[in-house]
């Protein structure tokens, strides 16, 4: 068994609203070995993202604490890669140099920049779109570059939120294929935040199951499909039954949900 890449101890996350306090999250632990797939799902605003968040150095937990190799996460690293839902692409810059612009904090030089920039590149299949800019690209093109972006310098850690999230279901499928394929090449510990259970189970070798807020893990569901991961799979009595669980298991913890009612 690997030894645990990411650790999350005791983790909770209070917000200021007006003169409310809100606790998003509650007393979250959980670990993700080296090399290993974990998604998170749960009800919307279960505080999925905002585990994300903290665990990528952009929100500071309000008791507990997330570590990555033994250390506790204090903020921003190149140890973690971050792909969101939204590109953050600069529109004025190309492909390459979107790539490049986030390299310029490692100590390489410019023609070491351009390489890297093109070999991920190469990685997420858009070897022949270095020259071109954001607004040429497709909303799936424009997540792989911002995956091929995450992967430049080399992070031990990919957190993901919901990075497919806005695309169609073709798109989607296809960008599932991909990052399967990269995950198995590359060999990184991925935390992938998701709403999709196919997607969960599609992608994952365990999946977390959220509460309604106050977020807390109230199921750790391995995922024992093999692999490499294929779209046939989706139909798959085992795949079905998997699918079937998670969902009975999120519903279960969303009162409105449970009830019948609509969220």
């Amino acid at each position: 068994m690997s030894a645990d890449k990411l650790v999350v101890r005791n983790l909770s996350k209070e917000f200021r609203v007006g003169r409310e306090s809100v606790l998003a999250v509650d007393d979250v632990s959980f670990s993700i070995a080296e090399n290993e797939f974990v998604s998170v799902v749960g009800p919307s605003g279960c505080g999925k993202s905002t585990l994300l968040t903290v665990a990528a150095g952009l929100g500071d937990p309000t008791g507990g604490s997330i570590l990555v190799d033994g250390e506790v996460i204090r903020g921003p690293g190149r140890d973690r890669g971050v792909v969101f839902q939204s590109y953050s692409l600069f529109p004025w810059l190309t492909v390459r140099a979107n790539i490049e612009f986030a390299l310029r904090g490692e100590k390489i030089g410019r023609v070491e920049r351009r390489l890297r920039a093109l070999e991920q590149l190469d990685v997420v299949g858009l070897g022949n779109f270095a020259d071109a800019y954001p607004s040429q690209l497709s909303g799936g093109m424009r997540q792989r570059v911002a995956i091929a972006r995450a992967l430049s310098y080399r992070p031990s850690v990919l957190l993901m939120d919901e990075p497919f999230g806005a695309l169609d279901a073709l798109n989607r499928r296809t960008m599932q294929e991909l990052l399967t394929k990269v995950w198995e090449d590359h060999r990184l510990t991925v935390l992938f935040i998701t709403h999709d259970i196919d997607e969960a189970v599609f992608l994952s070798d365990r999946v977390l199951v959220m509460s309604a807020r106050p977020g807390r893990i109230v199921q750790d569901v391995p995922i024992r499909l093999e692999r490499p991961r294929r779209v046939e799979m989706q139909t798959s009595e085992e795949f079905l039954e998997l699918k079937q669980h998670l969902l009975k298991s999120v519903t279960s913890t969303d009162p409105a949900l449970a009830a019948g009612g609509r969220r």
